[in-house]
């Protein structure tokens, strides 16, 4: 029996749509076939989006930013693979090529980039900046744009930085990861 030893997170495939769905079957057969110790976490990667229309009060809803898919932390065993590939409304893990071939597990940066957009990060960033430095946005929608920190907060990772939109300065909320010194 191949097996690691480690608890590393992996791409499930399901149908788009029922992903709290089987969430909540993989839980129930966790319980069932007594594997928590191979499995301990299942994600479903949901935002909360504000949705306004006009006229209306404004409503909340969730957003999966990857529809179709779970991410599952786990130890990959002959057992833990079976029981999740098995589990109704999985259509298989990502990273697999198929014949009985195990799945690629997602690299810790990658994770780490999905947790921050969910809020969830638990990585601490020491920033490299300080007011009023002059910085360039790395990632996200205003990546490659250059602007001030206006202000900082450590308990959020976040900063304020004022970016010229339309000719005018725009106080924009940038996480510390996404912002580099100029």
């Amino acid at each position: 029996m191949t097996e690691y030893t480690q608890k590393q997170w992996y791409v499930v495939n399901t149908y788009s749509g029922h992903e709290n769905r089987v969430k909540d079957n993989l839980q129930a057969r966790i319980e069932s076939f007594g594997i928590s110790n191979l499995i301990s976490k299942i994600l479903v990667a949901e935002v909360e989006e504000m949705e306004v229309k006009p006229g209306k009060k404004a409503t909340a809803k969730m957003t999966n930013l990857f529809p179709g898919y779970l991410f599952v932390q786990m130890i990959m065993t002959d057992e833990a693979w079976y029981i999740i590939r098995n589990t109704p409304g999985v259509t298989g893990f990502i990273g697999s090529s198929g014949g009985g071939a195990k799945p690629f597990p997602v690299s810790e940066d990658e994770m780490e980039n999905i947790f921050r957009r969910l809020g969830i990060s638990e990585t601490t960033v020491v920033a490299t900046f300080t007011l009023k430095d002059h910085v360039r946005i790395i990632a996200g929608p205003f990546s490659g744009l250059e602007g001030t920190i206006e202000s900082m907060d450590d308990s959020t990772q976040t900063a304020i930085v004022l970016i010229s939109l339309f000719g005018r300065d725009t106080p924009t909320e940038i996480n510390y990861m996404d912002v580099e010194k100029l």
